[in-house]
C-alpha cells in the first residue's frame, strides 16, 4: 500500500472514531444490566440501547476524558478522565418528555467521589415527577393520592408454605422463577420473588399449601434497610410503607424546619451548592438564617421493578435533573452469566423494546 492509500485509510479510521464518539456522547449508547433490580423487565446480562436524545442532549460536563470508557481505564481501574475542567450543566432541549414509568438511565446521585457525568450508571423506572406527592402504603404506590399502576413484570417477595415436600428447582426454573429458595429455619417454608403471573402458577402446585405476602409494617424503621432520609425519629419509613414525600420542582418554595431539613439538606448543600448550617433551633443558608428554600432544579423519584429487591430512591433519595442521561429503548443483546457460548445467548430477548 502506498503512502496515499495509508493516509486515506487513516483518515477513514479517524472519521469513524469521531462519528462513533459523537453518537455515544450525544445520541445513543449501549449499557449493560449488572443487577436484578429491574427483573423481570430487564435481566442481568441485557445490553440496552439508550437514547440520549429522548430527554434533550446533556452536554459533557467532564470534557477531559478518554473515549470509549466511562470512568475507569480497562484492567488498571484508574480514572479515565481528568476533573481539572468542569463545565456547567447544559441540556440541549428539555426533560419535558420524561414521563412517569419511563425506564431511565441516570448517574448515581450519591457517588460523590466522581464528577456528575462520570458517576456510575443506574437504570430504574421513574415513578414520580417534580411536584408529585409520592407514597407507598403496604407495597402499593400512590401518586398524588391515587393508586399507581404496576409494570407488567413487577415482582414482590412471598413466603411459600409447603406440605414439607421439596419444591422442584426444575419446575420453578421453567416458570422463570429465579430468585429465592428454602428458608434455613423451616424445612417447609420457602421465600421467592414472583411476578403476578408466576404467583398464579405457584398457587397451582400441589405441594404448596399456603402463600403469604411479605410486607414491612407501617411506622417500623429497619436499621438493616436504612431508607432515605435515614431519620427514623421524624420519618420511621420502610420500603413497603414510605412517605408521603413531595418531589421538589424547580421554582418550588418550601417551608424549612429542623424536622424536614433531613429530606432536603443534600439538595441544598450538595446538588445545588449552598452552604448549609443546621442547629437545634435555626437553619442558615449561605450565612443567612431562613425558614424557606426555593429549589433551583427539578428532581425525580426512581423505583426498580423488582420492588422489594431494588436499591433505588427509597434508599438514596431524589435524582437531580442534571444526572439524567437518557431513556432505555431496546435490548439489542442478552447473555446469561456462567453459561458457555452460544447457550448463554437469550435469543428471544434480542431487539426487544423496553417497556
Amino acid at each position: 500500500m502506498n503512502k496515499s492509500g495509508i493516509r486515506e485509510w487513516l483518515y477513514a479510521a479517524l472519521f469513524a472514531v469521531i462519528i462513533t464518539i459523537f453518537i455515544r456522547t450525544l445520541i445513543a449508547e449501549v449499557y449493560i444490566i449488572p443487577t436484578s433490580s429491574m427483573e423481570k423487565t430487564l435481566l442481568v446480562g441485557d445490553y440496552l440501547l439508550v437514547s440520549k436524545f429522548s430527554y434533550g442532549i446533556r452536554m459533557p460536563i467532564t470534557p477531559l476524558s478518554l473515549p470509549f470508557s466511562h470512568n475507569t481505564l480497562p484492567f488498571s481501574g484508574k480514572p479515565s478522565y481528568s476533573a481539572a475542567i468542569q463545565l456547567p450543566y447544559c441540556r440541549l432541549g428539555s426533560l419535558d418528555n420524561l414521563k412517569r414509568h419511563d425506564p431511565v438511565v441516570f448517574n448515581y446521585p450519591i457517588d460523590d467521589q466522581r464528577p456528575i457525568d462520570k458517576r456510575e450508571n443506574y437504570i430504574k423506572r421513574c415513578i414520580a415527577l417534580p411536584a408529585d406527592t409520592f407514597e407507598i402504603i403496604n407495597r402499593q404506590v400512590y401518586i398524588n393520592g391515587k393508586p399507581d399502576s404496576l409494570p407488567p413484570l413487577a415482582q414482590f417477595n412471598y413466603f411459600l408454605r409447603t406440605d414439607k415436600t421439596p419444591l422442584s428447582p426444575q419446575t420453578l426454573s421453567k416458570m422463570g422463577i429465579t430468585e429465592g429458595g428454602l428458608r434455613s429455619d423451616n424445612a417447609g417454608l420457602y421465600e421467592y420473588t414472583l411476578t403476578a403471573a408466576n404467583l398464579l402458577k405457584v398457587k397451582q402446585l400441589q405441594n404448596v399449601v399456603g402463600i403469604d405476602t411479605i410486607v414491612r409494617a407501617k411506622g417500623i424503621y429497619l436499621p438493616h434497610e436504612p431508607v432515605f432520609p435515614q431519620d427514623p425519629q421524624n420519618y420511621p419509613w420502610n420500603i413497603d410503607n414510605y412517605g408521603p414525600l413531595v418531589i421538589p420542582a424547580k421554582g418550588m418554595t418550601i417551608v424549612l424546619n429542623t424536622q424536614n431539613i433531613s429530606l432536603y439538606s443534600r439538595i441544598i448543600e450538595v446538588y445545588e451548592g449552598n452552604q448549609l448550617q443546621v442547629t437545634e433551633n435555626s437553619i442558615t443558608i449561605n450565612g443567612k438564617e431562613t425558614n424557606t428554600y426555593t429549589f433551583g432544579m427539578n428532581y425525580y423519584f426512581m423505583l426498580g421493578d423488582n420492588r422489594q429487591n431494588s436499591a433505588d430512591s427509597r434508599y438514596w433519595g431524589f435524582v437531580p435533573e442534571d444526572h439524567i442521561i437518557g431513556k432505555a429503548k431496546l435490548v439489542w443483546l442478552s447473555s446469561e452469566e456462567g453459561v458457555p457460548f452460544p447457550d448463554n445467548v437469550r435469543w428471544e430477548r434480542m431487539f426487544k423494546p423496553v417497556e
